[in-house]
């Protein structure tokens, strides 16, 4: 117990930091399949509070058991409070662990509810003169509020006094309780008046001053039905009273003075955590409790101190910059950051650059920052400053000039956070930056499948730090600017902090790539892929915008033919684009089987829908699917890729997102060019406007059947590695195997069958799907994969095996060590249990050709540079890879290429079964592929 009297005492709504914890963050399952992401949530919320308050005595107040003195007067007090989830109940146990392991006091107290001890302490340190935060949003806690007693809603960072108490009820502290007897709280079934809300109670209170006033004189309100209610319900407002007004005399057991700050144990707090699994965590507190002369627990990377006091330095002149460069290159590492005027790194103007050396310094250089307030114009000019009044800056080309050489330097690394963005700006301007890290993909390789990527996320999870938005230095909506309009100072801290914190979940994540052997994925897949896709991104596709414009036309004339079609099929004039309009039309007027309702009262019609009532013979929901994909083909394809040509280059460039799909797949966006439909006539038809430049020809490798290959090796299914060495039809074969009929003249209905099962079962395909998809019974699908299961029972083997190994650690991996984290797979919840299960058997399969064409496409320039081939790397789509080649290269190129993919697995995977590539040559995409 402290000797000397509280000064500043906080006070921790626990109840509430579960609750919203819970429901803040996904599924998280710890090593053991517990769920733990409140606990999860709970911590990091806890260890920000600690670290920001100056508070001398600290304590964590929860509720105990349901049942309170509430109850005796008024029986149905939160009779109808659903119980807590189930994931959430073996997780209240374990926060309670957490407050203790950071030495805090955990208090609950049988009979009363968290906030009457909260009630109860706020007073005495009130009394004791000490300021009081309550750590807490709840509105049942705003009656306690005072001048030395203020509330903290800690996930907003916003504190609630006198003033924020009137925003929300309309009158102060003191009256609230009178207030919520009148509204009532529907939450905790307080009864209150009816028809009375929160304004109408503020309003009545503020007229007569008091509940007891208004009910004594409630014959003079005016309103006869209002009338009626309070003097019927008055006993009942009186009740609600006392229902709401907190007990701030408990005959507490713990003692205020108990509550004093302690440091916690160190090495308690590290095991705790590592039971848990929560390896962010420990690396903060480590890297804390380095910060603070501790040494490192055994076992433990200290990675660098939280966020604390930053210096930035605002540089304006060469001197500045070539000190600031010249240090750089002398610390070998340094945090690399552009600002631009845009996301589209081949329209974007560059603005600024800033920089970090070591965590806690960093820089920025304005570049081209104007004067005054509207946009103008955007020019890649050589000077910075545009306007008379534009800040005094560096120009731009000489900026560059002194920032190439380091930048370039293969003795300085080059830390960014999604660094391929700006490696492409700057490779605009000349600039080759080599060589790189990056944080964006340290954290996917790390910790894939567990959560993003992006800096405000890392900083939170990693770091305890909120990152300045984007939005509060550029402005919303029509009123924003681009970064060239934001004035320095807000300009520095932004784009400083960035550099930053870069800096600082570099120093957090890369020492984990040795720790947890993941230096393999990392070293030899992702970072040497960075430059690769920058480059494929500069060289982008050529479209031919008037073969889109005129498909554009084609799919209006069909789309109009169709909506006439549907309507003459409903019997009126209907929007076919309008869900709730189809909705009435297929379950009012038509009666169709089905029917759902969605919040919003209206009948769901997605694709789901409309497909099984098309398959039961249904005309107007086939027709309306036909219609839908015409429409999504025209505005997210023929339209848009017209729009998204770029005018510098006459070609298209996409974006490939390197840390979204957590198999390690690779993904397109501005535009997606992964998803154009490859077996349909229209998505042929998109694909036949990619077409090569004049004198040049498209040329896709694609492997052929590579994911079955996989299976193949993982399951150890001898009759499919064998027909994959002899080359065989491999869906004849298997119809052949399962089904115990010859190869030859066999009926494509029956191969079409094999096929689907061959491919739905790395995709954990279910009898319901698998009848769905080929039109036959439940029990005939059945049947079909029972005798699959049955001719190749490695593939069982395999499935189960990989689903008992995701439960045990919750995650799987590739044959290259890739970890896919899946932390559903302990679900409480059957259909996302059931999706995690066939994630499971999927993942490791997909990851592993993710890998392989990754190891194809990072030796391909080296590859053509070498066999001097002018031909360039242009699209990665799934399995397939696209190149543009004048037309005396195509063969050469081809044989030069189809050699690296077919040996990319590598001497050190030995997969028993080749890998093939299928590869054609062509004026388009269509016709190559």
């Amino acid at each position: 117990m402290s000797d000397s009297p509280p000064r500043h005492v906080y006070l921790v709504d626990g109840s509430g930091f579960i609750f919203r914890a819970f429901h803040a963050l996904p599924p998280m399952t710890r090593p053991d399949g517990t769920p733990v992401n409140a606990v999860y949530g709970f911590v990091t919320m806890l260890m920000k509070l600690l670290s920001e308050t100056d508070a001398d005595h600290i304590a964590v107040i929860f509720d105990a058991k349901r049942e309170n003195f509430r109850n005796e007067i008024y029986p149905e007090y939160k009779a109808h409070r659903p119980p807590p989830p189930e994931e959430l109940i073996p997780q209240f146990s374990l926060i309670h662990e957490a407050v203790e392991a950071f030495s805090l006091p955990s208090i609950r107290m049988e009979g009363y509810e968290a906030d009457d001890l909260i009630a109860t302490y706020a007073r005495q340190a009130e009394a004791a003169g000490a300021d009081v935060t309550i750590v807490s949003s709840d509105k049942d806690l705003m009656q306690l509020v005072s001048d030395k007693v203020t509330m903290l809603d800690a996930m907003k960072n916003k504190e609630i006094g006198p003033e924020q108490v009137v925003e929300k009820f309309g009158l102060g502290p003191e009256k609230v309780v009178d207030i919520q007897a009148l509204a009532g709280d529907s939450t905790d079934n307080v009864p209150g008046v009816p028809g009375i809300g929160v304004k109408t109670a503020a309003q009545l209170i503020e007229e007569y001053g008091d509940l007891d006033t208004l009910l004594a004189r409630a014959e003079e309100i005016k309103q006869p039905k209002r009338r009626q209610n309070l003097l019927e319900n008055a006993e009942m407002a009186r009740i609600s009273r006392e229902l709401v007004r907190l007990k701030d005399d408990v005959p507490v057991e713990h003692p205020l003075d108990s509550f004093d700050v302690k440091t916690p144990d160190h090495d308690r707090v590290i095991a705790w955590l590592k039971e848990q699994g929560f390896k962010s965590v420990i690396a903060r507190i480590e890297a804390q409790h380095l910060a603070d002369g501790g040494e490192v627990s055994q076992g433990s990377t200290a990675a660098v101190p939280p966020p604390g006091k930053a210096e930035f330095e605002l540089v304006q002149d060469e001197k500045r910059l070539a000190a600031w460069i010249a240090e750089a290159q002398a610390a070998g590492a340094v945090a690399v950051d552009t600002e631009t005027t845009s996301l589209d790194a081949m329209r974007a103007e560059l603005v600024g650059v800033s920089l970090c050396i070591d965590p806690g310094r960093a820089c920025y250089i304005p570049l081209a920052h104007k004067g005054g307030a509207a946009q103008g114009a955007l020019d890649l000019g050589d000077g910075g400053g545009n306007g008379e009044d534009a800040p005094p800056q560096v120009p731009l080309k000489r900026a560059l000039e002194l920032l190439k050489p380091m930048l370039e330097d293969p003795g300085t690394l080059k830390i960014g956070q999604n660094i391929k963005y700006d490696a492409l700006m700057l490779s605009r301007y000349g600039i080759t930056v080599a060589p790189v890290d990056d944080t964006m993909l340290l954290s996917y390789v790390l910790d894939g499948g567990l959560h993003g990527h992006g800096m405000d996320e890392l900083a939170e999870l990693h770091l305890g730090h909120t990152t300045i938005k984007f939005k509060e230095v550029a402005g919303t909506g029509k009123a924003q600017v681009t970064f060239d309009y934001v004035p320095l100072d807000k300009a520095l801290d932004y784009a400083a902090e960035d550099a930053d914190i870069t800096m600082r979940l570099h120093r957090a994540l890369k020492p984990r790539l040795l720790e947890e052997r993941m230096v393999t994925v990392y070293e030899t897949i992702e970072r040497p892929l960075i430059p690769v896709l920058a480059a494929m991104e500069r060289e982008g596709v050529r479209v031919d915008p008037e073969a889109l414009r005129g498909l554009s036309r084609d799919f209006t004339q069909r789309m109009a033919g169709l909506e006439d079609e549907i309507r003459e099929l409903a019997g009126e004039d209907f929007n076919v684009g309008s869900p709730k309009q189809l909705g009435e039309i297929l379950f009012d007027k038509m009666s169709l089987p089905g029917a759902k309702k969605g919040k919003t009262g209206a009948y769901t019609t997605g694709a789901d829908v409309l497909e099984d009532l098309a398959a039961q013979g249904h005309d107007l929901p086939a027709r309306v699917l036909d219609w839908r994909q015409l429409a999504k083909l025209k505005s997210t394809y023929s339209d848009a890729l017209v729009e998204q040509i770029n005018p510098d280059t006459g070609r298209v460039h996409t974006s490939f997102a390197m840390a979204a799909a957590s198999t390690g797949r690779l993904s397109s966006t501005d535009p997606n060019l992964q998803n154009i439909p490859v077996r349909t006539e229209e998505g042929r038809k998109i694909r036949q406007a990619f077409v090569a430049a004049p004198g040049n020809k498209l040329v896709s490798l694609d492997y052929s059947q590579i994911e079955l290959r996989i299976v193949a090796h993982v399951a150890g299914i001898e009759p499919l590695r064998q027909a994959f060495r002899e080359g065989q039809d491999i869906h004849a074969m298997t119809a052949s195997q399962v089904f115990g009929i010859p190869v030859e003249g066999m009926d494509p209905m029956v191969r079409r069958r094999a096929k689907a099962i061959n491919f739905g079962i790395i995709y954990g395909i279910s009898a319901f799907g698998l009848a769905h998809q080929l039109g036959i019974s439940n029990g005939e699908a059945k049947a079909y994969i029972d005798a699959y299961f049955e001719k190749y029972p490695g593939i069982a083997d395999y499935m189960d095996e990989m689903k008992s190994y995701c439960r045990k650690h919750g995650e799987v991996c590739t044959l290259y060590g890739r970890r896919i984290h899946i932390p559903t797979i302990a679900d409480k919840n059957p259909a996302r249990r059931n999706f995690a299960e066939r994630q499971a058997i999927n993942a490791p399969i997909q990851g592993t050709a993710a890998d392989v064409i990754k190891r194809a496409m990072i030796r391909v320039p080296g590859a053509l540079a070498e066999a001097k081939l002018k031909a360039k790397m242009l699209l990665q789509v799934h399995d397939e890879l696209l190149f543009e080649a004048p037309e005396g290269e195509t063969e050469k190129l081809e044989k030069t290429v189809r050699e690296i993919m077919e040996a990319a697995a590598g001497p050190a995977l030995e997969l028993a079964v080749p890998l093939v590539v299928d590869a054609g040559i062509a004026d388009n995409w269509a016709e190559a592929h």
